[in-house]
């Protein structure tokens, strides 16, 4: 089983937060049935965190974290989720990270590791999903 994972549970670890451990433990155990990947637009995201991209690599690396480049599927799929997003009030007129994000997760690993703040039950609604807890 593969498992997308999104900037922000990476974020979480990298910052320390809170929750750290806890996306510690569920990205370790999420690890046991698979590989865990990113995509490009997550690598980017964090780049901003960092001055080099092998410090960036090493991190990753010691989180078992591959980058998985983004299929045409995946590109088209973001793009038609992105259109009907748009076509139901969606305000933004320049496609949304997230949406790239969440299309890399639905159409290339199994589901997605993320704090969801409720765009992806939204527009992902068949992604499974794991949270920095047991109640996400």
């Amino acid at each position: 089983m593969i498992t997308a994972v999104d900037t922000s549970a990476i974020l979480a670890i990298f910052t320390q937060e809170p929750d750290a451990e806890a996306w510690l433990l569920r990205l370790a155990a999420a690890a046991q049935s698979g590989p865990l990947v990113i995509s490009e637009v997550v690598f980017a995201e964090l780049a901003a965190c960092f001055v080099r991209a092998d410090d960036l690599q090493r991190r990753l690396d010691s989180l078992a974290i591959e980058l998985l480049p983004s299929s045409k599927a995946t590109l088209f799929a973001a793009g038609q989720i992105f259109a009907a997003y748009r076509q139901t009030g969606g305000a933004r007129t320049t496609m949304v990270p997230d949406f790239l994000i969440g299309a890399h997760a639905l159409t290339q690993a199994n589901r997605l590791a993320s704090a969801d703040r409720g765009y992806l039950r939204s527009y992902f609604g068949s992604l499974p999903l794991i949270g920095a807890n047991a109640t996400q």
